[in-house]
């Protein structure tokens, strides 16, 4: 059953350098032509069904003009939500702004996800951005006086040229914000990214390591529950939407390059404006029982409790002991299991990518 939507708004005002993800200039002529085909797609697509989480990203959905952003939630009135949903929109401190933030909330917005990346102005530069923390302190105080309780704020780390003192910094500056949820990225220089065409070079990895411990064991420190691999937040304030994600649950993705699980088919809508405009275009991958236990597994080893085994048996019909080599793991250490659940060990959780590519293939 689905019951989750995850909605690409691809246009930004800048173009951050280390960026991988589907964006495009902001263009007044091309919003409104994708504006029109994000309607026909939900249009075409949505079943009627009762949505729990709706999640809009980017690019950076707060780029749009508030005419854009009153034609975006026209569209999305098609879609029925529960009583009890968790709708996530994406901003970027530079525009986001009162008139913006009263409209998201008039249309039932009641969860902001913030591009922080630094509180360092040196780092911030470097990774492209147009913010500093003084804006940052300024757009979150207005966010939570216009009745914005559940807040994340994202952050990038290990950064060539970050120091552990610079992060340290970084890291009082966030938790001084008062959010409800963090989630870190490794800065990761990825193909087709400004920061990979000027050839810069990922930071060393013992360095990232201590990094990612400093972050784990500060955060913890300061009242949040570790409860994903990057991501951090207080009691009850746990991302539901990606939760659908971990939990290898159904939902939509539309608009331009967003991917989707519905019926036993992922798939990816094309990241090309012109086919997504003009000639839409999606790949398809039809799953096996395989595929789908993989897909399990890879996912839900993200979470720091890891799988339920009770649920996996009644998903698949299939002790989760007896599927790849989930007792060899057991065996070696690398997982571990208690009466209900089965995880990645704690001290392992760095390293969950060599443990997740057991469950690619077989």
């Amino acid at each position: 059953m689905v019951s989750s939507i995850y909605i690409h708004i691809p246009f930004c005002s800048n173009i951050c350098s280390y960026c991988a993800f589907t964006k495009q200039f902001y263009n007044e002529k091309l919003v409104e032509s994708y504006l029109k085909s994000l309607k026909k797609e939900i249009d075409e697509n949505y079943k009627n069904e009762l949505i729990k989480t709706i999640y809009i990203g980017g690019g950076t959905p707060s780029s749009l003009k508030i005419n854009e952003l009153k034609e975006l939630f026209d569209i999305l009135k098609i879609i029925k939500l529960a009583k009890e949903y968790e709708f996530t929109f994406e901003v970027n401190p530079e525009n986001i702004d009162k008139e913006k933030l009263i409209l998201l909330k008039e249309n039932g917005v009641n969860r902001i996800s913030m591009g922080v990346e630094s509180t360092n102005l040196k780092l911030l530069n470097y990774l492209g951005r147009k913010h500093d923390f003084n804006l940052v302190k300024d757009k979150i105080k207005l966010i939570k006086e216009l009745g914005f309780n559940n807040i994340n704020v994202d952050l990038i780390y290990a950064i060539p040229n970050e120091t552990i003192d610079d992060l340290k910094k970084d890291l009082d500056n966030i938790i001084s914000l008062n959010v409800n949820h963090i989630s870190t990225y490794s800065l990761m220089i990825e193909p087709h990214t400004i920061l990979y065409i000027n050839k810069e070079k990922n930071i060393d990895e013992e360095i990232d390591f201590e990094m990612y411990n400093l972050i784990c064991n500060t955060l913890k420190e300061n009242g949040f529950n570790h409860y994903e691999i990057s991501n951090f937040s207080k009691f009850g304030y746990e991302s539901h939407h990606n939760l659908v994600y971990w939990n290898n649950q159904e939902y939509y993705g539309f608009g331009l390059g967003a991917s989707g699980y519905i019926d036993n088919i992922r798939y990816t809508n094309t990241n090309i404006l012109n086919e997504y405009i003009n000639n839409f275009k999606r790949e398809e991958e039809i799953l096996s029982l395989k595929d789908k236990i993989s897909y399990e597994l890879i996912l839900g080893f993200r979470k720091i409790n890891g799988i339920n085994k009770n649920d996996f048996y009644d998903k698949y019909k299939i002790d989760i002991h007896e599927v790849y080599n989930i007792k060899e793991l057991l065996e070696k250490e690398y997982l571990e299991e208690n009466n209900t659940n089965i995880y990645i060990k704690y001290d392992k959780i760095y390293i969950e990518n060599s443990i997740l590519i057991n469950f690619i293939g077989e």
